[in-house]
């Protein structure tokens, strides 16, 4: 027999203990033999390996290669500064992982310190974390409960579960015998660790402590699930492989060409292949996305999604597939009563929320002054069964507010909208006994005493109660309700169980003046029907859009709900998830019976499809089966039970306001308004990144090209090195920041979310980037540059073959070009790689601001190097006149104009 299916007397024998508590001595030996009761964590590498992992990267080894050969150049400013890039960037990795970790000690902290025990016969506190099997745990409201156990009392006792089920509403707990559940944590006389009483009183007999409870089992979930890279941290890494491949193959190919077929000295030789190395290496790449990444985040957070991890802003981007709640998240998490029942006639209650604001529309006739009298009646059956409480408005400005129950305060509001003050009735009538709402009966009655006779308010569900009636009220009067009135009623309620609606039914009865004994056999029969709520959380306003924008983005939305599926696909329609076609609930049990391949089928088959009554694993199953099939998946959760499929999704995106701790722990991103639409602003921005950061790379690779070819010319045609290893990394490190910045923080275009998420096999680095980078951009620039350098050599007299000192002025003032010369070139390039496709002019050259401040910002640093004379030994340069500055600023406009062309060219050809 299972433990909720004992009786009081065989539990207590099945745990070995009885009401006097374990005995000191045995509980010792329970300690010793269980163990303390608290989370077991798996080993894990220790975190200082973690932090070292991140100086040995393959960009990490890039940017030391730069840092070395900055010492090897004479400038060791350059070479700390490069260092202290590393040093940042290990620093936020390594914290990073840090941040991942502490959702498990999350999840301690939400087990109490302390419990209130029998033991010895005595009541007493001991550690939480000292309890064991068989202690009897005394509970009271507002108590934490620290361990798994079987209620043997229970005095209108409700416990909020929600840090396990995800549903926000308080569960009736009871003592007695308990009916099987979809969901164990379900059971009604069973409490779990990480839970609270939200009120009434109770004893309970542990069963289950630490690493056995179900609150342990869901945190060995957690950190059984290991952290996956993002897509973009895959992609950035295996950028950084292709490029050092590049620089080492090219820089080992000048030197041995130089050596062999030219002749150089062996240090000389040496020199120009580590300039061509740096050449090759963009040492800006990792901070500027890291910048970008950065800025994006906080960006985000002014659009109520706070990011934790920054790679998880371009993994947004790239979702195909949203899994998310129904309740807070799709809705506004207000219970309201949408439409009411009284005899003959269906009336819909305007309003929403808790602002007791509307009214009672009668689409088919007037609403009389007897529809009036009905619905007060009815409220007062509704409004005195019920153990809500709603508080107006304060000057703390939050509004109307409830205490208990939502679905119980939602009465109370309907109540205040008809004009029923209950607690001025309840003053007349007050209550005189309860007999709490039981699964079993699925009915709550609340007895009231009247001057001369006591009646009883009962409200339950509709079914049931419509069972004990043999009367109905009209006009106030109680009439015969025969059985085939009752067939008619029962198909009323199941139009509008249909819309999804949760429905209770409420009645009355006077009761005899002779009856002693109140218990629901004898209270809850031969009652009078009064009518019937139908209820809804209504869903956000802004939230269709947002669906609509998800469908036009091709993104898949699923809905994965704790709660019934009916309500659920109600909730799906009206948003617009699922259309008005077919579609399929599946619960939690005929989930675990199917076989992975059967859910996949499901999964991938398109088909409309709404998962109810879901646990814990069953997220986690649905994240791993969908990410096996390559999709990307977003995965949203509130409640400790959500933590695992959490951490396991592409992104687990947490609810900042109902949600726990653990769960803010294991996202990646936290929803500070806890709205569905945000995931989709977030989506948009995620998108934006990724195009933004495809277009600084191809900004950096256009100098990158310009930077190489020089040594390419100095090795076939033996010219004087056109450039300087310092000059190309006050380029990479110094000049293009900023504005390769500008364009990671550049706005949406106008189609991004028009377009079908992308490949999780696309590459960040493919064919378009690399020709519009490296080839087309970066070859016009070379030849721009190379042309500057060599007419500043032919005007001073200069003749192919001959060799020019360093410190020669016609050679400072050669190479002074070809840099100032990149800069320039860059400022048109930044210009035209605000977009793709579409005109930059069209769009506006300066609708990004970032892009007037990164201008400024190379052109002064570029002035500095130029003119300031503590710099120009340091990157051999020369002060330029009005002539060379007229011809380096025609740059700008070429390499803005080319890639015009090119992009007119593509919108010719593919539109």
């Amino acid at each position: 027999m299972k433990i909720y299916q004992l009786s009081n007397e065989e539990v207590f024998k099945e745990m070995g203990t009885s009401q006097d508590g374990l005995m000191s001595n045995e509980a010792q030996k329970r300690l010793e033999e269980y163990g303390l009761n608290q989370i077991e964590e798996i080993k894990k590498r220790p975190l200082i390996y973690a932090f070292l992992a991140n100086f040995y990267n393959i960009l990490a080894l890039l940017l030391w290669a730069a840092s070395f050969l900055a010492f090897i150049a004479g400038i060791p400013q350059l070479g700390i500064a490069i260092i202290c890039v590393i040093v940042i960037n290990a620093l936020f990795s390594f914290w990073q992982e840090y941040e991942a970790e502490k959702a498990t000690e999350a999840l301690k902290n939400i087990l109490p310190s302390k419990a209130r025990v029998i033991r010895d016969g005595q009541e007493l506190e001991i550690l939480a974390n000292q309890l064991v099997p068989g202690d009897v745990l005394v509970l009271g409201e507002g108590d934490n409960i620290s361990a798994d156990a079987r209620l043997t009392e229970a005095y209108q006792m409700k416990v909020d579960n929600s840090t396990l089920t995800g549903e926000s509403r308080p569960v009736r707990k009871i003592s007695d015998l308990s009916e099987e559940e979809d969901n164990f944590v379900e059971m009604h006389n069973l409490v779990f660790a990480g839970t609270s009483v939200t009120s009434g009183s109770g004893k309970a007999i542990i069963f289950a402590t630490g690493p056995k409870t179900e609150f342990s089992k869901i945190a060995a979930l957690t950190q059984e699930v290991k952290e996956e890279p993002s897509p973009l941290q895959k992609q950035i890494s295996r950028l950084a492989q292709i490029i050092a491949v590049i620089a080492i193959i090219m820089g080992v190919s000048l030197f041995f060409i130089n050596v062999s077929l030219i002749g150089l000295p062996l240090y000389l030789a040496f020199t120009f292949a580590i300039g061509l190395t740096v050449a090759n290496v963009p040492e800006g790449l990792l901070p500027t996305v890291t910048l970008a990444l950065a800025a994006s985040a906080k960006k985000m957070v002014k659009k109520n999604a706070l990011i934790k991890r920054l790679s998880s802003v371009e993994t947004l981007g790239s979702t195909t597939i949203i899994c998310t709640d129904k309740t807070g998240t799709l809705t506004k998490n207000e219970m309201t009563v949408r439409k009411i029942w009284i005899p003959d006639k269906i009336l819909d209650v305007s309003g929403a929320g808790y602002k007791p604001e509307g009214e009672f529309i009668c689409n088919v006739a007037p609403v009389t002054h007897k529809d009036i009298r009905e619905i007060k009646l009815l409220m007062r059956a509704a409004s005195f069964c019920n153990d809500a409480k709603l508080i107006p408005p304060q000057q703390d400005g939050k509004g109307w507010r409830i205490l208990g129950d939502p679905t119980e305060a939602a009465l109370l509001v309907a109540a205040r909208k008809i004009g029923f003050n209950w607690e001025k009735e309840m003053e007349k009538l007050p209550r005189f006994l309860e007999l709490p709402f039981d699964s079993k009966r699925k009915s709550m009655s609340s007895i009231h005493q009247k001057t001369d006779k006591r009646v009883a308010y009962v409200k339950g569900a509709p079914k049931k109660i419509i069972s004990l009636c043999n009367q109905i009220s009209v006009d106030g009067k109680p009439q015969p309700l025969s059985e085939e009135g009752k067939e008619k009623i029962i198909s009323i309620h199941d139009e509008l169980a249909a819309e999804g609606l949760r429905i209770l039914a409420m009645a009355y009865r006077d009761l005899p003046q002779d009856l002693n004994d109140f218990n629901p056999e004898t209270v809850e029969k031969d009652l009078i029907l009064v009518g019937m709520t139908a209820m809804q959380d209504p869903p956000r306003p802004e939230i269709k859009p947002a669906v609509e924008e998800c469908h036009r983005a091709g993104i898949r939305i699923m809905m994965i709900t704790g709660d019934y599926g009916l309500t659920a696909g109600a909730i799906a329609q009206e948003v617009g998830i699922i259309g008005d076609e077919n579609y399929r609930i599946i619960k939690g049990k005929e989930l675990e019976a199917m076989s992975d391949e059967q859910v996949t089928e499901i999964l991938i088959s398109g088909e409309n499809v709404i998962f109810a009554r879901a646990v814990p694993e069953h997220k986690m199953r649905i994240a791993s089966l969908l990410e096996e099939q390559d999709e990307i998946v977003a995965m949203t959760g509130d409640g400790v039970n959500d933590a695992p499929a959490l951490r396991k999704a592409d992104i687990g995106v947490a609810m900042g306001i109902t949600g726990t701790d653990v769960a803010k722990e294991s996202a990646d991103m936290v929803l500070t308004d806890d709205n569905f639409a945000t995931i989709v602003t977030a989506i948009k921005e995620g998108r934006t990144i990724y195009e933004n950061i495809r277009k600084f790379i191809t900004y950096i690779f256009a100098h990158e090209t310009a930077e190489i070819i020089p040594f390419v010319l100095m090795v076939l045609f033996k010219i004087p090195l056109p450039i300087t290893v310092m000059q190309i990394l006050a380029i990479d490190l110094g000049t293009d920041t900023l504005p390769a910045l500008a364009l990671g923080r550049g706005p949406s275009e106008s189609d991004v979310m028009d377009r079908p998420p992308r490949s999780r096999k696309e590459r960040l680095l493919n064919f378009s980037v690399i020709f519009r980078g490296y080839i087309f951009l970066g070859l016009i620039e070379a030849v721009l540059v190379m042309s500057g350098y060599f007419w500043i050599l032919y005007r001073g007299g200069w003749t192919l073959g001959q060799s020019l000192p360093f410190t020669d002025p016609l050679y400072l003032q050669a190479i002074t070009m070809v840099f100032a010369g990149i800069v320039m070139a860059q400022i048109g390039t930044l210009l035209a790689c605000q977009t793709t496709r579409s005109s930059s002019i069209t769009v506006g050259l300066f609708k990004n601001r970032w892009v007037i401040w990164g201008i400024l910002f190379e052109t002064i640093i570029l002035l500095s190097i130029v003119y300031l004379p503590p710099l120009q030994p340091i990157f051999n340069t020369t002060g330029l006149g009005l002539m060379e500055w007229a011809y380096l600023i025609t740059f700008i406009p070429i390499m803005f104009g080319a890639d015009e062309l090119r992009k007119y060219y593509l919108r010719k050809r593919y539109n």
